[in-house]
């Protein structure tokens, strides 16, 4: 261990990063290990800060392709609309006795299980984009 640690000693005082700040070697191996370990801290925060640029880059395309799939999965609100309409005109060209039977109405509760699991995955995996997102905003 103490002679790896004069290897280190004897490759700074010979290189160019080291410099002279004292009169005796702890001084200058303090002053040099500070200079070289903010030179690393800087290189490893400048790629952290990259790779936190990329990850919100991509968590932001993902939430928009998210919602696009999200939004498309939602049932056609026309359709319910469509056969609300089709029933009142019935009422006003029959009268008040002909009301039909409603319950062909497309239900909100209706849902196959398979359709439900999907927009369950689908938010899911939107929230956990967006959370994502907003760790790569507070780690920049």
């Amino acid at each position: 261990m103490s002679n790896t640690l004069e290897q280190i000693l004897d490759v700074l005082r010979g290189s160019i990063i080291a410099e002279e700040r004292g009169k005796d070697v702890k001084s200058t191996f303090w002053a040099t290990y500070k200079k070289i370990s903010n030179e690393h801290d800087d290189d490893f925060l400048d790629r952290a800060n990259d790779d936190m640029g990329i990850i919100l880059t991509f968590a932001g395309l993902f939430s928009a392709v998210n919602s696009t799939f999200i939004i498309r999965m939602q049932p056609n609100p026309g359709d319910t609309t469509n056969s609300l309409l089709l029933q009142l005109i019935q009422i006003s060209v029959n009268g008040p006795n002909s009301v039909q039977d409603v319950s062909n109405l497309s239900s909100s509760t209706g849902y196959p299980s398979s359709t439900v699991w999907m927009q369950t995955l689908a938010h899911a995996s939107l929230a956990f984009s967006v959370l994502a997102a907003f760790g790569a905003v507070l780690g920049k």
